[in-house]
């Protein structure tokens, strides 16, 4: 029986639409293991892990999970990366034994969050942690209508109330946290991701780098309405000083009806990041004549909850 997850009942998302491909191959292992920042010798048939490729830069080309199938790998992602990433990968495919299929359309992606595994009977489960806790993909045929048979079970988890609660537990988000201009790290995605033990990779060298310096650029932090005004995404982060100075921006914000405030995620610099830090969260005015106003935010430790 599958127990309720910790805020009540066990529910699902649908995360069918996003990008996933299909690797196969003899050298297919020290392939990907070659590309992700992760260890694969983690990834089993029946456990997801979470990923990076990276550039010779050490920044984010894709953020990914990935598991096995008999004798292949299964790897999705946002579906904002449906090309690029296959074509990232097959230009690192030299002399390998390595074959990169687009899948996308031939599974449907459910995840569950519960405390349990499901029933094996919605399909193929893999452990997977896409939140703070522990939860379970559901892979499955498209022609199968498994949300409608997942509902009487599980409470379904839209897209907006999904990206509230991703915000509250400081998970970021391709295209808005992670960027081709972010390093992993920055992004507190170190735990997540990263494998010092395991061998090389591309970028690996900058990780290792920003390891054994201990220090980033910018981080990844929450923020807080002060005066509980709404925030917005892309909004200029400065510090309250007379020169302004610019430290940071705003990647996503909501409202949260747990905390009750208005709560973001932003990149904010070194020196700037310290919990308890107050900024100014620039409003962007109508007009050229218009002064910006500023809305007064604190600088909190991820996650909100």
């Amino acid at each position: 029986m599958t127990q309720p997850s910790q805020a009540g009942q066990a529910r699902f998302l649908d995360l069918s639409a996003r990008a996933k491909l299909r690797i196969t191959g003899t050298d297919r292992f020290r392939f990907v293991n070659g590309q992700i920042t992760n260890d694969l010798r983690k990834a089993s048939e029946t456990i997801a892990i979470e990923a990076c490729l990276l550039n010779a830069k050490g920044k984010v080309n894709a953020h990914i999970f990935m598991a096995a199938q008999g004798d292949s790998f299964l790897l999705d992602a946002e579906p904002d990366l449906r090309q690029t990433l296959q074509a990232r990968l097959e230009r690192y495919v030299i002399a390998d034994d390595v074959q990169i299929e687009d899948v996308t359309d031939q599974f449907s992606l459910f995840h569950v969050l519960a405390e349990e595994s499901p029933a094996p009977e919605f399909g193929r489960i893999v452990s997977a942690r896409r939140f703070a806790d522990l939860g379970w993909d559901i892979w499955s045929e498209p022609t199968r209508p498994d949300a409608e048979r997942l509902s009487t079970t599980f409470s379904f988890l839209d897209s907006a109330a999904a990206e509230v609660m991703r915000i509250e537990q400081g998970i970021p988000r391709w295209g808005l946290e992670l960027t081709e201009d972010i390093i992993p790290i920055e992004a507190n995605l170190e735990e997540r991701t990263i494998d010092y033990q395991k061998g090389c990779y591309i970028g690996q060298e900058v990780i290792s780098r920003i390891k054994m310096s201990g220090q980033t650029n910018k981080r990844l932090c929450g923020l807080i309405s002060l005066d509980d005004v709404p925030l917005q995404q892309r909004m200029k982060l400065l510090a309250p000083s007379t020169d302004a100075r610019e430290v940071g921006w705003i990647t996503s914000a909501t409202h949260s009806n747990r905390l009750g405030k208005q709560i973001a995620l932003g990149y904010v610099k070194r020196g700037f990041n310290n919990a308890g830090t107050k900024l100014d969260a620039l409003v962007a005015a109508d007009s050229p004549a218009q002064k910006p106003n500023a809305i007064s935010v604190t600088v909190v430790p991820l996650p909100f909850l």
